[in-house]
């Protein structure tokens, strides 16, 4: 909408929602060949039936049918999950989070199991001292631990993950530039602890993060792989770009881009230190830059271990490469370099509950992707054989992958 020259204030600004949303539909043309004029018209058509193309013209029809049909169909959250034929929901939390909401959708016989998952990364975020104090006071409250010391912080973590747990969690995720593997050790990560703890540190040392952060990334991955938990690693973006709207509206409002960040050595030294010690768990990588496609791939393949198929696992196309050309580049890289076979297929992070069709995309593509190897004789024209593999990687795969209790 930015880019069609919407003003901010019919997007993130105090315009009534449906001014809002006759400003995205006077964008939706000029989508032409984006993604986003798929996913639209794709959510129109499965949640509402709707089969007419949204624009100017058609906008405040379309808004009326839809505002009747919520009103009166009552489409709600649970019912989209029951109409998308969702068996397992998993949200991203942070340690701190209060979980009561996902102890009472696991006590109240709701069918669709909705499960925390850890997202750790503020546990290193010390390039903001105030705001890391003030997580970490936040956490030793939810943890019932006072977090005065590195150890009591490790420990505050492991009780949340066994928080996690109870209600059903089985994944932690973690998004960061690239991969920490600055293994400066106890000693160190203990000193920057203490460095930073219950003070505003003006000065940051680039290395400080990497060694505090490496130390927590080891301790979470332990605690996967004793739990049976998956990891899995977002690597890559670039973030907030755009200082003034930063300032003006925050962190996380759509200026974020593929970073060039190297990858190989330092994703290649994380993973080797936790297999090391046998404490490798069920890693998802997920990368935003297609240029580290070959990488990811070839670096899954080193840490199988004969345990779990495709124990570590290419991820499917991320943020800026979950539309039909990057899914294709990562399915052919996974192909060529792995078993397509094992793969987990799609993941859906776009903080909506109407994206599910987003999956029907990620069908679409890749079997239109099958579809034309067995049209050129490149795969057999074995439906038993090709067909199992798509219903393996649309859905059996993640369910035995990982181990959700309700999936």
């Amino acid at each position: 909408m930015r880019c069609n020259g919407i003003p901010e204030s019919l997007i993130t600004g105090s315009a009534s929602p449906k001014e809002k949303f006759m400003a995205w539909a006077s964008t939706v043309p000029n989508t032409l060949r984006n993604p986003l004029y798929h996913w639209t018209h794709l959510e129109l058509k499965r949640y509402f039936g709707i089969d007419e193309l949204l624009s100017e013209k058609t906008a405040a029809s379309i808004w009326d049918q839809t505002e009747s049909m919520m009103s009166t169909w009552g489409l709600n959250a649970r019912g989209i999950l029951r109409d998308q034929k969702v068996r397992a929901l998993c949200t991203t939390d942070d340690p701190s989070d209060d979980l009561s909401a996902h102890e009472k959708c696991a006590a109240d016989g709701f069918e669709v199991g909705v499960y925390p998952t850890f997202r750790p990364d503020k546990a290193f975020a010390i390039t903001n001292s105030l705001n890391w104090n003030a997580w970490c006071d936040k956490l030793g409250k939810q943890a019932n631990v006072d977090i005065n010391t590195f150890d009591k912080l490790l420990l505050a973590l492991e009780k949340r993950h066994d928080a996690f747990h109870a209600v059903g969690g089985r994944l932690s995720d973690h998004g960061l530039n690239s991969c920490f593997a600055n293994f400066g050790g106890e000693v160190a990560a203990r000193r920057l602890f203490d460095r930073y703890r219950g003070s505003n540190v003006k000065r940051i040392y680039p290395d400080d993060m990497e060694i505090l952060g490496t130390y927590v990334m080891m301790h979470v991955g332990r605690l996967n792989a004793k739990r049976g938990w998956t990891m899995q690693l977002h690597l890559g973006p670039i973030r907030n770009n755009n200082a003034r709207l930063a300032r003006e509206i925050g962190a996380d409002v759509g200026c974020d881009s593929i970073g060039d960040y190297p990858q190989a050595e330092t994703l290649s030294a994380f993973l080797n230190a936790l297999d090391s010690e046998n404490a490798l768990p069920k890693t998802v990588l997920y990368n935003v830059n297609p240029a580290d496609n070959y990488v990811f791939a070839t670096m899954a393949a080193n840490f199988a271990d004969g345990t779990t198929p495709g124990k570590v696992q290419f991820g499917s196309g991320w943020w800026f490469l979950d539309q039909k050309e990057g899914m294709e580049w990562q399915i052919n890289a996974l192909s060529n370099l792995g078993l397509l076979s094992r793969f987990i297929g799609m993941l859906t992070d776009s903080r909506s509950f109407m994206s599910f069709p987003r999956h029907e995309y990620f069908r679409r593509t890749l079997c239109n992707l099958l579809g034309s190897d067995i049209e050129s004789g490149v795969m057999p024209a074995d439906f038993d054989l090709v067909g199992g593999m798509v219903k393996n990687i649309c859905y059996a795969n993640a369910k035995a992958y990982l181990g959700l209790e309700k999936s």
